[in-house]
């Protein structure tokens, strides 16, 4: 079963939450970390105009007979270890404020979850999150530095990229934004490329490939190029069919193509 990945806003709002002990306290520190208000009652969540719910019951049947109150109601629910019954899982968060990165397995394997946060927690520096909080500072710059969307964002894929000026895995890189808008090279040109595909499977892409598609403006396609392929590029790169002989916006191309 697929999920769509959302982040869901609960700051000053309510949420639901039914249950007592070890298996509520932690859905009961999630919403609070999160800035949501716990309500623990059907009646009352509704009547404060609650949306989403955890349950956390232990018995089956009273479980069971709360998600049905509350899908009557259109509330989303997430049951402890039921997931047929569950609207939406709880992912495991790393989070380097205010980045959240949320590993889920749409309910296949929490462990497995747990221990990809585990790896990340190992790779990803603290000072992420005051990267990103430096970023958001700095839009009003960044914007006048590169006015066009497309330039604005290759300049930012270079400088974010591996060894780029603001590596998102160097700690030091926080404290590079002012001499990066001071000094930065222009941003790279609109370009073209090709990939050339030598299987249907997204994990035979090479690192080039898989850089190009992340960072591609525009994707011309040749035919039958598997969905899971198009996946791993960018879902606001403008699409085209290969061949296509109509006027492009700037920015970077890239032709994918069968070997």
């Amino acid at each position: 079963m697929r999920s769509l990945p959302l982040f869901h806003r609960v700051a000053g709002r309510p949420v639901i939450v039914l249950g007592e002990g070890p298996l509520a306290e932690p859905r009961r520190r999630l919403v609070e970390r999160a800035g949501g208000g716990v309500v623990d009652s059907i009646e009352g969540g509704w009547e404060q105009g609650a949306r989403i719910a955890f349950i956390a019951l232990g018995d089956p049947e009273a479980s069971e007979a709360a998600v049905r109150r509350l899908k009557a109601l259109g509330v989303l629910v997430n049951v402890v270890d039921r997931p047929d019954l569950c609207d939406f899982t709880t992912p495991s968060i790393l989070e380097r404020d205010p980045v959240l990165i949320a590993i889920g397995t749409s309910g296949a394997s929490a462990g497995l979850a747990k221990q990809l946060r585990l790896r990340l927690e190992a790779l990803l520096p603290q000072s992420l999150g005051a990267l990103a909080a430096a970023l958001h500072g700095a839009r009003a710059r960044i914007r006048a530095r590169w006015p066009g969307a497309a330039e604005r964002r290759q300049a930012l894929d270079a400088a974010l990229g591996p060894g780029g000026s603001l590596d998102p895995l160097r700690e030091e890189s926080v404290r590079g934004i002012d001499a990066w808008l001071e000094g930065q090279a222009p941003a790279q040109a609109a370009g073209h490329a090709v990939v050339l595909l030598s299987s249907s499977n997204p994990d035979d892409l090479t690192m080039r490939d898989a850089r190009l598609l992340g960072s591609a403006d525009v994707l011309l396609v040749g035919s039958g190029i598997p969905q899971a392929v198009l996946d791993r590029a960018r879902a606001d790169a403008l699409r085209r069919p290969l061949p296509y002989d109509g006027e492009l916006p700037p920015g970077l191309v890239v032709e994918i193509r069968r070997a």
